[in-house]
């Protein structure tokens, strides 16, 4: 088992997860592990740890999941795409939800059947959530109006941008794992230190206009898998289920043959005082949720994706944050 920490993200306004069509009129519900890096890479930058903290990006010394929903005490995950949908019901659109609780997970990992009396789907948010659950889920897309103002002619351009309100007692949680002592006795305290900057400063875009922040962040230490799933059992055949977005590294022991996972192109712009706004070189990632088959776990790697003739290296994390699950197939 790895070490490391969940954060609670209690967001005090909305939030803009940018949609990898680009378009402003639509928005993710999850924030990308690789825009958490990026995140947590600016702020390493302001509190005076970025050359160390790229060193340890290189080295895998710290990985981070994606973010995702919770509400109340419960959180919402990506499933793992061998397990789900399960069999078809009469009262449930199991394939509706994109997003589910990880008791939910943790009883199809144990072969338990889903009462289908006890769920859910919400729309608006995408979440399988409990049937006697008042009020709605964890968050909906909204629309914020704005206009653009031309300084030399006075010309006013109106526009809405979708984002990401919360409902009362939700917000977006987070894994970050360490593989030793050593790095987590450098990193996590730093790693906590960033996030707690974030807080004021934001996560994603709409940053200027005070969208992306959340309260002081809550930290709850442990093991993983213990602190999301029960361990599977030893003599099960080895899979990996990805919470983070994953790009292979040269060599990674994987059979892409089996498992069952997608791809995701990620783009996006630079944000540097050597040049704001230029364009990333695109990747294709293994996305959340995917199952990989492999004997050891997926390593991944953090690529430059600076544009040609850029000033210095800019990293996009396709480092893996992956737990170990049997390997079981969804009865669908």
């Amino acid at each position: 088992m790895t070490s490391g920490f969940l954060a609670l993200l209690r967001p005090t306004g909305p939030w803009r997860l940018g949609h990898h069509s680009g378009a402003r009129d639509r928005v993710d519900r999850i924030c990308h592990s690789d825009t958490l890096f990026a995140a947590v890479t600016s702020a390493m930058a302001q509190l005076g740890k970025l050359e160390d903290w790229l060193t340890a990006a290189s080295s895998a010394d710290v990985r981070m999941s994606s973010a995702f929903p919770f509400q109340g005490k419960t959180l919402y995950a990506p499933p793992p795409r061998s397990l789900w949908p399960p069999a078809p019901s009469a009262r449930v659109r199991w394939r509706g939800a994109t997003l589910v609780p990880l008791s939910v997970i943790a009883d199809l990992l144990a072969d338990k059947p889903l009462d289908e009396t006890r769920w859910k789907i919400d729309g608006a948010s995408e979440c399988l959530i409990p049937q006697d659950r008042p009020g709605p889920g964890p968050n909906r897309v909204a629309f914020r109006s704005a206009a653009a103002v031309d300084r030399l002619t006075g010309n006013v351009q109106p526009h809405a941008t979708a984002c990401l309100e919360f409902s009362s007692g939700a917000g977006m949680w987070l894994a970050v794992s360490f593989p030793d002592d050593d790095a987590r006795l450098r990193w996590e305290e730093p790693v906590k230190a960033a996030f707690r900057l974030l807080a004021d400063t934001g996560i994603g875009g709409e940053r200027s206009r005070g969208w992306g922040r959340f309260e002081t962040p809550e930290f709850r230490s442990g093991k993983f898998p213990d602190l999301l799933v029960p361990a599977p059992e030893t003599d099960a055949e080895p899979a990996w289920w990805l919470l983070s977005l994953f790009q292979p590294a040269e060599v990674e022991n994987i059979d892409w043959t089996h498992g069952r996972y997608e791809l995701l192109t990620r783009s996006g712009r630079v944000e540097s005082q050597a040049g704001w706004g230029a364009l990333k070189k695109t990747s294709r990632m293994v996305v959340e949720g995917s199952v990989l088959m492999s004997d050891f776990p997926p390593r991944g790697t953090a690529a430059d994706v600076a544009p040609e003739g850029f000033a210095h290296p800019v990293l996009r994390s396709g480092l893996a944050f992956a737990l170990p699950i049997a390997w079981k197939v969804a009865a669908s």
